[in-house]
Formats: C-alpha cells, sequence, structure tokens
C-alpha cells in the first residue's frame, strides 16, 4: 500500500487539534492516563501475529527480534503507567508560608514539573516499534500529559499504521480525548520541517542520522519560539581493551565483540565501531581471531535499500583513508540489501590526523587502532566525540591502575560499561541513553528508562495559592504522601 505525504493543511490541523487535546489531557488524572498507557499495551499485543509478519516484511528483522522489541515497547508502556500512578516523578516541593517571619514574611510556595505541550516523534528506521510509533519517545510524551504527532518512517509506514490505530481503540476503550495521539505520514523533508515548525509544536523527538537530527535542530533553534529537540544520531562506542586481560582472554574478547559487530547486521546506535588498543604481543592474536569470526560471519539483510547503500558507501571511504588496512571480511554471498561485516585497522597516528574516522560507519563494521603506548591510548580518547557508550575491557587490578583513562571516557559519553559490549540496553531506571554531542543533542536526558519523561515537562511554581486552584499533587490533603516519597520512606 502506498502512503502519500500529509499535507501542510493536515499539519497544520493536527497541530491544532494536539494543541485543543492538550488543554484537556494536562489535566487528566494520574490513574487514568496509567489505564491509557497499559490499554496501548494491550492493544498491540492484541495485534498479534498481523504486527509481527508486517513489520518483518518491511523490515528484513526476523521474528525473534521483532516479538523482542514488541515486548519491550509494551513493557515501556506499562513501566510509565506504574511510574504515573506512583507519583513522585513530578518532584512536588511544598514551602508553607510563615506569614510572621521578620523582617518580611514569606509566602507559601509550591512546585512541581508539568507538561509542556505538543510533542512530534519521528519512527526510527532500525527500531520499528520501539523507537517509533509507541516507543520509548511517545510514551514518556504521553505519560508527561503532553500530546503527540507521531511522522511514520516511510520504510515501515504499514507496521506504524497499525499501532496507530491501537493507540486509536487504547484511547477510546479509557474514554481519552480524541487527538491526543495522532499519525501522519511523510518522505519528503518537507513534512518533517513543517512539524518542526509549527509554533504549535513544544518539542521533538528523533532517532536517527546526524545530518537528519542536526538538519531538525537547526530549524527548531530558528524558529520565534526556539524549541527543544531530543536527538539520538551518531555514536561509535569506542571499546578499549587493556593489555594483560587482553594477553589472557584475546580469543574470548574477539568472540564477544565479533558478535557484538555483527548483531542486528550492525544497526543498533550502541555498535562497537571502534577498537582501541596498545600494541603488545597478544594484540595480533586478537586481531587474528576476530577477523576469522568476521570472514566466517554471515551476512543478513539491511532495514532497507538506503540503509543499505550509505553503509557500502560509508565502508568503502572509511577503507580508503590513509593508513587504514582490512583485516577481516565476510566470505559470504551477498544481496543489493546486505550488510557486509568487516573490520579493519588503523596506526593511532593516522586516525588522529584524519577526521573522517571518527565518523560513524552505520552497519556491521569496526575500526582497530592500535596505540604506541598508554601516552597515544589517552590522545586518542582526548581526540573523541562524544558517545553514547564506552566499554573497557581488562583485569580488575588494570582498571585500578587506569582510574584516570575511566575519568576521561565519562566526560566522552552517556553510559560507561566494564568488560562487557556495548549492545544491549537495559530499559531501567538507572539507564543513561543519551551523551555527549554528537552522539544526542542534550546529554543531560535519557531515551530510555523512567527519566525518559523529564524531557517535556518543566517546573513551574505556583506562590499563594488558594488550595481549590493547585494542582492536585500539591494540595494540602496530599503533601505527606508527597513528602514521604520524595524522601523515599514508602519504601521502607
Amino acid at each position: 500500500m502506498e502512503y502519500e505525504d500529509s499535507t501542510l493543511q493536515e499539519i497544520d490541523s493536527a497541530l491544532q487539534k494536539a494543541q485543543a487535546a492538550f488543554m484537556l489531557y494536562k489535566k487528566t488524572e494520574p490513574k487514568k492516563k496509567a489505564a491509557f498507557l497499559r490499554a496501548i499495551a494491550d492493544e498491540i499485543e492484541a495485534l498479534g501475529t498481523e504486527l509481527v509478519s508486517t513489520a518483518m516484511r518491511e523490515t528484513h528483522l526476523p521474528e525473534a527480534r521483532i516479538v523482542g522489541e514488541r515486548g519491550r515497547t509494551t513493557g515501556h508502556c506499562r513501566m510509565f503507567a506504574d511510574l504515573i500512578e506512583e507519583g513522585s516523578w513530578v518532584e512536588a516541593r511544598i514551602d508553607t508560608a510563615l506569614p510572621d517571619r521578620t523582617p518580611a514574611p514569606k509566602p507559601d510556595i509550591r512546585k512541581m514539573l508539568v507538561p509542556v505541550g505538543p510533542i512530534v516523534v519521528f519512527g526510527a528506521a532500525n527500531f520499528p516499534l520501539a523507537y517509533s510509533t509507541a516507543g520509548g519517545d511517545t510514551i514518556s510524551a504521553l505519560a508527561a500529559g503532553c500530546t503527540v504527532i507521531v511522522k511514520a518512517h516511510p520504510a515501515h509506514a504499514a507496521t506504524s499504521t497499525l499501532v496507530a490505530q491501537a493507540i486509536d481503540r487504547a484511547a477510546k476503550k479509557v474514554g481519552i480525548e480524541e487527538s491526543v495521539f495522532q499519525h501522519v505520514y511523510g518522505k519528503s523533508f518537507e513534512v518533517g520541517k513543517a512539524l518542526v515548525e509549527h509554533p504549535l509544536a513544544k518539542g521533538v523527538g528523533f532517532t536517527g542520522s546526524l545530518a537528519g537530527g542536526k538538519a531538525l535542530f537547526d530549524l527548531a533553534q530558528r524558529r520565534p519560539e526556539p524549541i527543544p529537540v531530543f536527538a539520538e544520531m551518531s555514536s561509535i562506542n569506542p571499546v578499549i581493551l587493556l593489555p594483560d586481560s587482553l594477553s589472557q582472554q584475546a580469543e574470548k574478547t574477539a568472540d564477544m565483540l565479533a558478535s557484538s559487530i555483527t548483531l542486528g547486521v550492525g544497526q543498533f546506535c550502541t555498535n562497537p565501531g571502534l577498537i582501541l588498543v596498545i600494541d603488545n604481543p597478544a594484540l595480533e592474536k586478537f586481531v587474528g581471531v576476530l577477523a576469522t569470526r568476521i570472514e566466517a560471519s554471515t551476512v543478513g539483510t539491511m532495514l532497507h535499500e538506503g540503509i543499505a547503500a550509505n553503509y557500502v558507501t560509508k565502508l568503502k571511504q572509511s577503507l580508503a583513508q590513509k593508513g587504514v588496512k582490512l583485516v577481516g571480511k565476510s566470505s559470504a554471498a551477498s544481496e543489493n540489501v546486505a550488510g557486509m561485516p568487516a573490520v579493519a585497522s588503523v596506526s593511532a597516528t593516522d586516525f588522529l590526523a584524519n577526521e573522517l574516522l571518527t565518523e560513524e560507519v552505520f552497519g556491521p563494521y569496526s575500526l582497530i587502532v592500535r596505540c604506541k603506548d598508554r601516552h597515544e591510548l589517552l590522545l586518542v580518547i582526548h581526540h573523541l566525540k562524544g558517545q553514547l557508550t564506552s566499554s573497557v575491557i581488562g583485569l580488575e587490578s588494570e582498571l585500578t591502575q587506569n582510574a584516570d583513562l575511566i575519568q576521561l571516557l565519562q566526560e566522552k559519553a552517556g553510559r560507561l560499561i566494564m568488560n562487557g559490549v556495548p549492545t544491549g540496553v537495559e530499559v531501567c531506571p538507572s539507564m543513561q541513553h543519551g551523551g555527549p554531542y554528537p552522539s544526542t543533542t542534550d546529554s543531560r536526558f535519557t531515551s530510555v528508562g523512567i527519566d525518559a519523561i523529564k524531557r517535556f515537562v518543566r517546573p513551574v511554581s505556583f506562590q499563594n495559592f488558594p488550595q481549590s486552584l493547585l494542582p492536585m499533587e500539591l494540595k494540602d490533603e496530599n503533601s505527606m504522601s508527597i513528602w514521604r516519597l520524595y524522601n523515599n520512606e514508602w519504601r521502607k
């Protein structure tokens, strides 16, 4: 089925409806919003095999991946439902009046987080469920009390439509205002531009390329009223291999990294695109084993022709750079939309002299940077741009000895991993999925876990308000329970 781009008139209508719905939805009681999110999860599950088969057909992803992603999506819905029912996320602060205080009376001041307004969400190419129509951006925005307009990704528009219809059914089942959630289509940049530039849009969620995210960010900042764009864009997720560990487990480390590099045909934002290592006797063994594993790996089908073509172009470009040597490439037969796994190496000197080698190659590819010594390794780390993750693989004694290196990595990444690979993002309250630019546009926030809700709210203080006009969370009848929640006494 062909999906036509939404017109400018349709986009304007969607934002007008979203603003009108927001004025009602933001006042919806937490229990009702929670019921809405749980109903979304139920309706997505009720789609059954139709959703799975449609997503498989559009994305070439295997059934197990789609089923797992569906579970993550519905789990996200229920996680945020629990969060907003529990209530402490609003960060209520209550300072009661002291009218007799001298030299000046103290007013009654109460503060909490409130939703910002209509949010535009762009579906992600590489996650047709978990980062798209009912993905983390949409669900955290709805949980916050915002209305949402999703632009379906053209690579899986049918999947997006099925999920959008499930959300509509959930809204009707619970009695949520019409137009709290809306769904539009668009292959052209003009559709995205119109959504971001519309004066009623108050925020944007995006997962995709650096070029796409930066373009949306620039549009948002040039508006008469700039708005935040929470974009996840580009990360090569460096993995540092310390020498003592490598000498003891070169083969195990190579196996672990080969699996991570090729997982999902390398189409994860946390793919280990860079391996940093100091020259040592075990290095050749590691490189040899890694090359063998990559050469024996299967060639998977990528999400769509555009991503596959971009991978081929970027891979050729990287391999053509001065000093870059191919050390392993899959020998399996390939197709037009296949992703050929590959690993190359380069000296730290050539890496430091070539900015292009710091750019993401989205697919099953990793570049080994060979450093002469620890000093050169630190120079390479200093040179890196912002990342979603960074991993260090070493013995406990080595990790202790390299505390300064780990501290330096803290300035570069949002998540630090000891003795593990970056692929695999656990959905839990302590997860930080966001890092310094260009991995994301705002490293203070996460797109995974309960803190994702904080992207779509702002603090408001209410001074000298009568009880009848205060938000429910700030009224005296709730103040003691809120204060106990804030101090975590509810857990005892």
